[in-house]
């Protein structure tokens, strides 16, 4: 989880082939509308959203329900997003890739064709909730070296497993 260009969808992808688990890619899930929405620089709200995290839900409960993991990137900016997305499913955990202002927006200028705008950024700040201390899951530095993030984000993995953080 985390905002746009934070290496959701990269880190991701990694993880889940040292994890020998499918990606998801959470964009994949967005309707039509809500993709020429973010094309347009309109940001998300929680009406446009609710879709879009109905179908990331259903596809955990049937993952779940499959007993198939996987690793699953999706912005889950939200306390409200994380509760549906873990409802889904038990073992749902998040590695909240937390990164600055000034950085995600010289990573976004960097993605061509991705229907993500770089003024849509502060809109994901002033939505951001970061992982609470009861939630499932690690907060890791996204600035960091991707192989460094990787290897945070499996020992992150690692203590999930093991059950609530203390």
């Amino acid at each position: 989880m985390g905002v746009s260009a934070s290496g959701k969808s990269t880190i991701g992808r990694q993880l889940a082939e040292r994890l020998g688990v499918p990606f998801v890619e959470g964009d994949d899930f967005h309707p039509a509308s809500n993709i020429a929405r973010m094309k347009a620089g309109h940001p998300l709200d929680d009406a446009a959203r609710e879709p879009w995290l109905r179908g990331l839900a259903d596809w955990i409960r049937h993952s779940t329900r499959a007993g198939q993991g996987a690793v699953l990137s999706c912005s889950a900016l939200k306390h409200e997003y994380r509760d549906l997305l873990r409802a889904a499913g038990p073992g749902v955990c998040f590695l909240y890739l937390a990164l600055d202002r000034e950085t995600a927006r010289e990573r976004i200028s960097h993605r061509p064709g991705h229907f993500m705008p770089a003024r849509l950024l502060d809109s994901q700040y002033d939505t951001l909730e970061p992982l609470r201390a009861e939630e499932p899951g690690v907060t890791i530095d996204a600035s960091a070296g991707p192989g460094r993030v990787l290897e945070l984000a499996r020992a992150a993995v690692a203590r999930c497993r093991q059950g609530p953080r203390g």
